[in-house]
């Protein structure tokens, strides 16, 4: 479950208040569960609810929601690229005084593990990271091929935005 760790860590390097008061973060995963992948091997994906929890944060909690969106942005997008809200990022907070907030905040999170055979027999487990995100394709015309036939055919206009990182049509012409 790397990636309670990697947000603790970006956390405790993003949020000052948390660097100077390392003793009121904690991370929890509640509610795990293991499921196969439907491939006939043992890869399988974590899932879970990570539970960041600040105790008596000395600061305003914009500090923590925007860096933890930040992460959230790179290692686990669909909370964010959500619109029916379903398994979205909760919160409880506790006001206990004009300088001091306990707050948990709940993520559904998954994790891939991929799980391989080696020509040795050795199992060799990795944990991908989750596919990144790409500028639209720039404006022009772009052609899809499959052996050396075209597919399909469109002019693109330039789009803010982005896209899952993955192979595109080549551009032609």
């Amino acid at each position: 479950m790397n990636k309670a760790e990697s947000l603790k860590n970006h956390l405790m390097a993003s949020v000052r208040e948390l660097r100077h008061h390392p003793d009121c973060l904690k991370v929890f995963l509640d509610a795990g569960t293991m499921r196969r992948t439907g491939t006939n091997s043992l890869s399988f994906e974590y899932g879970y609810t990570l539970n960041v929890i600040l105790l008596e944060f000395p600061g305003h909690p914009d500090a923590v929601a925007i860096p933890l969106l930040a992460w959230v942005m790179t290692h686990q997008r669909d909370l964010v690229d959500n619109p029916d809200r379903k398994g979205a990022i909760t919160f409880e907070a506790d006001i206990l005084d004009s300088n001091k907030v306990d707050l948990s905040i709940k993520l559904p999170i998954t994790e891939a593990v991929i799980v391989k055979r080696q020509d040795n027999g050795t199992l060799l487990v990795t944990h991908p990271d989750e596919p990144q995100l790409e500028p639209f394709l720039p404006a022009g015309t772009w052609k899809l091929m499959a052996d050396d036939q075209v597919l399909a055919e469109w002019e693109s206009v330039d789009q803010e935005g982005v896209d899952i990182a993955m192979p595109h049509p080549v551009r032609r012409g």
